[in-house]
């Protein structure tokens, strides 16, 4: 059963196709994860082979998939015509036959440039076999369209940030002097699975300050310490919807200044939510937080490459997507639109006796920004 209504994938298909007209665009080629899910419902790990949708701009959806993927593709992909290929086959012969026989070798169409699931090898089998294909840059199309969320993806976001609030307790619950790191991970993952949660896009990231800076490692075979910092970034998943959070925990007594950087990062946490309105730009909501941040050290050298960035669908090695994940960073012209949902991240490192790291989901409202996630912002001291 699909996780969505038929209007509302009816819905997207429709404007999807709008932006395609407005693009010259006869069809649009795509093999990212999450643009497939949404605007099919294929929900499954078997993307590590080349799998691609072929959606024309007359609402025709050819999914080219790998052969024993047949039956899920049965049971999650209806409405599409399923064109499989066999593993000694080259898919992308298969791709090319595709577009032929859906009448496109003539066709202008649009290719996810900026996608990690396109591999080279396939992409220019493609490009041989269509020689009279006027291929053209269709990045963004379905990325602009996804988002702004509708009620119902909305409401998968709120009960992912309900799991993430529970696995971010029970981390820091289960942390303490003597606990090893695995120890911490596996209370997440249990409490993750145990309130509802299907694996998320990224694994959650546990680790003690020695290696706050390795932004995307996690927990080691290793015993907590008086006096560790302990890291957790972690995020719960319904429907490949994502709603991550951040917190720290200083293993039984924080450090000398915590209170003070506490207090400098829920005040510029405050800053991004009050900027972060329909019809801001996204480069003026780091500019909110980045004053904050500076009045408070008293100087203008401290960045960031962002304070937050937009999350929705996720499938590994994401939960934001493939590629960089598109932020609210200095200088952006991004519009704010309301039903966008962004990890804010007011993080204050390197500048001062103590670190001090939280972030939060946030749904941008007509009124401003509400933070969908809810475990205490105050500094949490640990066994």
């Amino acid at each position: 059963m699909k996780p969505f209504t038929a209007s509302e994938y009816a819905a997207r298909i429709a404007a999807v196709q709008a932006a395609m007209r407005e693009q010259g665009l006869d069809a649009l080629l795509l093999s990212g994860p999450e643009d497939i899910f949404y605007l099919t419902g294929l929900n499954h790990q078997g993307h590590f082979a080349f799998t691609a949708l072929i959606l024309k701009a007359d609402g025709e959806r050819l999914l080219v998939a790998r052969a024993m993927e047949r039956e899920t593709l049965a049971a999650q992909a209806t409405g599409c015509e399923h064109v499989l290929f066999g593993d000694g086959e080259d898919p992308a012969g298969v791709v090319a036959r595709t577009i032929r026989a859906g009448g496109l070798e003539q066709g202008r169409i649009g290719i996810e440039k900026h996608t990690m699931s396109f591999p080279i090898s396939v992409w220019e089998g493609v490009v041989e076999r269509t020689p009279r294909v006027r291929w053209k840059d269709g990045s963004g199309i379905v990325e602009g369209i996804r988002a702004v969320k509708s009620p119902a993806e909305i409401g998968c976001i709120r009960q992912a940030a309900e799991i993430s609030d529970r696995a971010m307790q029970s981390g820091l619950a289960a942390a303490g002097v003597g606990v090893n790191e695995r120890e911490v991970a596996a209370e997440v993952y249990r409490t993750l699975v145990a309130s509802g949660s299907e694996y998320p896009g990224f694994a959650p990231l546990i680790r003690t300050r020695d290696r706050l800076l390795h932004e995307h490692t996690t927990w080691r075979d290793r015993l907590l310490h008086s006096g560790d910092c302990l890291f957790l970034e972690l995020s719960g998943c319904v429907n490949r919807y994502h709603a991550p959070l951040t917190r720290m925990a200083y293993i039984e007594h924080a450090p000398r200044g915590v209170g003070e950087a506490a207090e400098i990062v829920l005040a510029s946490l405050e800053a991004i939510c009050g900027a972060l309105r329909p019809g801001a730009l996204a480069g003026e909501v780091y500019a909110a937080w980045k004053a904050v941040i500076d009045e408070a050290l008293g100087h203008r050298d401290y960045h960031r490459h962002h304070c937050g960035y937009m999350v929705g669908i996720g499938f590994p090695p994401s939960w934001s997507g493939g590629g960089v994940p598109v932020g609210l960073r200095p200088g952006s012209n991004m519009p704010i639109r309301q039903g966008m949902v962004f990890h804010l991240l007011p993080w204050l490192i390197g500048q001062g006796p103590a670190d001090y790291v939280i972030s939060d989901t946030a749904l941008v409202t007509e009124k401003g920004a509400e933070l969908l996630t809810s475990t205490a912002r105050t500094p949490t001291v640990a066994g």
